[in-house]
């Protein structure tokens, strides 16, 4: 199962849960993110042959952040780029979550461990602005 969180025409997060199964590769997304999500199932004996990555110049506006959720549950809280709060989703062992627009919030509801990938190099109190959160009683929680 994936979920896709967006906001207008913005896609702010993909969520694929652990209960997720396909045959192949499928990339989740577009070519054009800075961090790329993909998914494969492959059978025994399948071969990837070696491969170097060739230098490449990029361009990256925002981090994004892929996150496994290794054991545990968590909330986590959306906002759009203007700190605006929209809805939340638990997440559970196995799920992994793309965060890539808008800002983001958690709360774990069990020890919970995580597994954190973003681009780098990271730069400090310049990377992230932090606010307030959204008050217990305007949550809106979807499965």
């Amino acid at each position: 199962m994936i979920n896709r969180i967006t906001h207008g025409s913005k896609e702010l997060a993909i969520i694929l849960r652990h209960t997720f199964r396909a045959n192949g590769i499928e990339f989740l997304t577009p070519g054009a993110y800075s961090q790329q999500l993909g998914y494969m199932n492959r059978p025994t004996g399948y071969v990837i042959p070696p491969h170097v990555h060739n230098p490449v110049v990029r361009e990256v506006h925002y981090t994004n952040e892929v996150l496994f959720i290794k054991s545990g549950r968590l909330r986590v809280d959306f906002y759009s780029a203007e700190r605006e709060y929209l809805e939340s989703t638990i997440l559970e062992a196995g799920d992994v979550i793309l965060l890539a627009l808008g800002g983001h919030g958690f709360e774990m509801l069990e020890p919970t461990e995580i597994i954190e990938v973003k681009q780098g190099p990271y730069a400090g109190d310049q990377d992230k602005t932090r606010f307030d959160s959204v008050e217990h009683g305007q949550l809106m929680i979807l499965r």
